[in-house]
């Protein structure tokens, strides 16, 4: 749990320092940054795209995901919970959909991905957390400008990212039967596609409901073993 651990005191310390740089960043410069934030995301979903090794468990699994997402309406339901707890938790001069977009957006980022998956897999089955450390650094920096430029709801994606990657780092002796070098492949392949959206959704390109399509991440668990 130590890699987890530090990954998820890493978004808050760098949440934290951003919000200090919030009034500091002259809204010119934390755009242009945004954008090329957008860019560098766009640039690793392609990159785990490439691990993917056959096509059409991707597509399955974006086709049935998605439908499943979209029936279910993952991406309302999730964003009437986070507008809920903005009531609660955000500050009154905060805007509640700036606050619901910083927690989906940096939630999906930190927790979709190859880094997640392998580095809790390797903390929990090894002992090896330099995957996680290494992710570690790359989620405090992006969170020091996601939370100048989108707010306070940085902060509150360490805790899905700790449950998320502290659940797979402590069943991973019972799932890693399952999760085969070529499942974890395909599933990194799902999962970029999401973060290519993301990177999409970032530079006002689309408007894609990512959250509808989350599902699909897990289902290449049990394509693999079908095909």
């Amino acid at each position: 749990m130590l890699g987890t651990i530090v990954n998820a005191a890493a978004i808050l310390v760098g949440g934290a320092l951003g919000l200090l740089l919030k009034k500091g960043i002259p809204e010119r410069v934390s755009g242009g940054i945004m954008q090329g934030l957008g860019l560098v995301v766009i640039y690793i979903g392609i990159s785990g795209m490439l691990k993917g090794q056959n096509a059409l468990i991707a597509t399955i699994a974006i086709v049935i995901g998605g439908a499943i997402g979209m029936i279910l309406d993952f991406d309302g339901r999730f964003n009437r919970f986070v507008n809920g707890l903005e009531q609660k938790l955000a500050s009154k001069t905060e805007n509640g959909s700036k606050f619901s977009e910083a927690f989906i957006t940096t939630t999906l980022l930190y927790c979709v991905g190859a880094m997640a998956v392998v580095g809790s897999l390797n903390s929990g089955l090894s002992g090896n957390h330099e995957v996680l450390f290494t992710k570690s650094i790359l989620d405090g920096v992006s969170a020091i400008v996601f939370a100048s430029t989108l707010g306070a709801g940085v902060l509150l994606s360490a805790i899905p990212l700790f449950l998320y990657q502290g659940a797979i780092t402590v069943l991973a002796q019972v799932l890693a039967p399952v999760l085969s070098d070529a499942a974890v492949a395909e599933m990194t392949c799902v999962g970029s596609l999401l973060i290519l959206a993301i990177g999409l959704n970032l530079l006002k390109v689309t408007k894609i409901k990512v959250l509808d399509f989350i599902l699909a991440i897990f289902l290449p668990i049990g394509l693999v073993l079908f095909m």
